[in-house]
């Protein structure tokens, strides 16, 4: 049946405690589905620590979902999560499971307010900052007000690292798993009186030290093997454009191989997690590979020299799916997407929407969105999301992603 409600999700209703006839089938399904990774919980000054207190998440795939829990255990908790679950597992099983409703890179009043009160329950809190899954293993934008939530909550606080999720369910990947041993670390951070001791910029210093991760670094240094046959498919999304000819858009990957459609060159996903160029044998590390393609992007949004430097306004043909609730997805048919310096404008039918970079901190993208829906990006306001499917082969998440990361911290003046 078409869903045509446009209604905004009541962002205001407080979250519950997390039901407690649910709580057998978390643990128990989080327990069965982490067994395949030989998951190692260790634990760090959190003895005699008991809630409410704020846990502090890296967040590299699906499988931090499972790890949560079971790091927690036996404490129920609260997890500030996507609008997308609400959609997914319906409104009361999702607040069942103990979600407050979030959208991605919007600033909420409504969801500090909501997280405070789960505290004054006596919870456990569990924010995950980075707010996707990794692209390629490394930490992404983390936001530079943690320090200020940490003092604003006025808790314990807890920070939840993993090593090993990436490399099970790479996000180019996440439907097919490999094999791969994961390490999961909870340490208490700061208590109550130490955070009242800190400023704010120390607790963000300690904290994005905290969730910062590589897990190629990783890789190397546990000697992990993937032999997974089909272990590099998927790869050409987050790495979009050629090493040798630099052509971006050509770029393919199947089995264990990543390949470039414009010149040719083949690159073998190697069991220890190399890029090698099959003829020249040259290896290339997949982080560095994706750092070197945001630089180019930076580099092609402009034309000229400073101070004449001219900003390259772009235009996708795009089709576009809303969720404003937890009822699903609205079909909002085609429309026109506007790259400028300032905004992204989307158009469709006669409504025009601005998202100014200022105010977000990063863009949203999905490389295979439920397995069936393909690549797009996701722009949002406070009553709904905004899922964009491009119309053509010039649109890629990941490099919109760079454009908008830079130009939100052109706007503020933030240096990474």
């Amino acid at each position: 049946m078409k869903n045509n409600d446009m209604t905004p999700f009541n962002m205001l209703q407080r979250p519950c405690r997390q039901y407690f006839f649910f709580m057998p089938l978390v643990w128990g399904a989080s327990y069965i589905l982490t067994r395949q990774f030989d998951l190692k919980i260790k634990k760090e000054g959190m003895k005699g620590l008991k809630p409410p207190f704020l846990v502090i998440a890296t967040h590299q795939g699906p499988v931090d979902y499972y790890i949560a829990p079971l790091a927690l255990f036996p404490h129920r908790a609260v997890y500030v999560s996507d609008m997308e679950g609400f959609a997914v597992f319906g409104k009361w099983v999702y607040r069942g499971l103990g979600c407050i409703g979030k959208r991605r890179f919007v600033s909420d009043i409504s969801v500090i307010r909501n997280m405070k009160y789960a505290a004054k329950m006596g919870q456990p809190v569990v924010v995950y900052p980075e707010s996707r899954h990794s692209n390629v293993g490394t930490t992404a934008y983390i936001p530079k007000n943690l320090g200020r939530l940490c003092r604003s909550m006025n808790v314990p606080v807890v920070i939840l690292s993993v090593k090993g999720g990436y490399l099970a369910n790479p996000f180019w990947d996440e439907l097919h798993t490999r094999k791969v041993t994961i390490e999961a670390k909870l340490k208490c951070l700061y208590t109550k009186e130490e955070l009242n001791s800190a400023s704010e910029e120390e607790i963000q210093r300690k904290v994005e030290e905290g969730l910062r991760y590589d897990e190629y670094q990783y890789q190397r240094e546990r000697g992990i093997k993937i032999k997974d046959p089909k272990r590099a498919e998927g790869i050409h999304k987050a790495l979009y454009r050629c090493r040798r000819c630099k052509e971006k858009y050509r770029m393919k990957s199947h089995d264990a191989i990543l390949e470039c459609g414009a010149c040719g060159t083949s690159y073998e996903l190697t069991e220890d997690g190399y890029l090698m160029n099959t003829a020249d044998k040259e290896e290339f590390i997949i982080p560095e590979w994706y750092e070197w393609e945001r630089k180019l992007a930076l580099e092609e949004c402009y034309t000229g020299t400073a101070p004449e430097k001219t900003f390259n306004t772009r235009s996708y043909d795009i089709r576009i799916e809303a969720l404003p609730n937890e009822k699903g997805f609205v079909d909002l048919g085609k429309g026109k997407l506007e790259l400028s310096e300032k905004e992204f404008i989307l158009t469709y039918d006669k409504t025009v929407l601005r998202f100014p970079h200022n105010i977000r901190e990063s863009v949203q993208t999905e490389y295979d969105y439920r397995g069936k829906k393909g690549e797009c990006i996701v722009l949002s306001t406070k009553d709904c999301c905004y899922y964009l499917y491009p119309e053509s082969e010039d649109f890629n998440p990941t490099e919109l992603q760079f454009i908008g990361e830079y130009l939100f911290q052109k706007e503020n003046t933030i240096t990474i």
